[in-house]
């Protein structure tokens, strides 16, 4: 089982010393964090971070990401949940299993309410 959310990431580089200078000092990457297994700690972080596939407060993905990397964020776009389809199902079970705090009738209205169409489903097969 295995999830991972991605963001495209804007950061910049800030120079120690002052006699140093950099350029282009601004670059764009993509940062992966790894997804908490369903029901355990963390794993809501989709319904605290995201809606309709967007990150919901920008302020907070910034610190977020920030947290995880040794440069100043100067922006943060969600890209998408990529998942395999064992991880998805325990998702969609561990959501099912309580709608009412997701204000929705089914699982599906759920994934859509945070994920829009930035959900990536990843075969396993080989």
């Amino acid at each position: 089982m295995d999830a991972r959310y991605a963001f495209r990431v804007r950061f910049r580089l800030e120079p120690a010393a002052a006699d140093v200078s950099v350029a282009p000092d601004t670059f764009e990457t993509t940062c992966s964090l790894a997804a908490a297994e369903p029901g355990t700690e963390g794993w809501l972080f989709f319904r605290d971070t995201l809606w309709r596939g967007e990150v919901g407060d920008p302020a907070h993905a910034r610190r977020l990401v920030e947290e995880k990397l040794p440069v100043p964020v100067e922006n943060v776009e969600f890209a998408a949940l990529h998942t395999d389809e064992e991880y998805l199902e325990a998702l969609k079970a561990e959501i099912a299993a309580d709608l009412e705090p997701f204000k929705a009738d089914d699982v599906t209205e759920v994934l859509s309410k945070y994920f829009g169409s930035s959900l990536m489903v990843e075969s396993t097969d080989e």
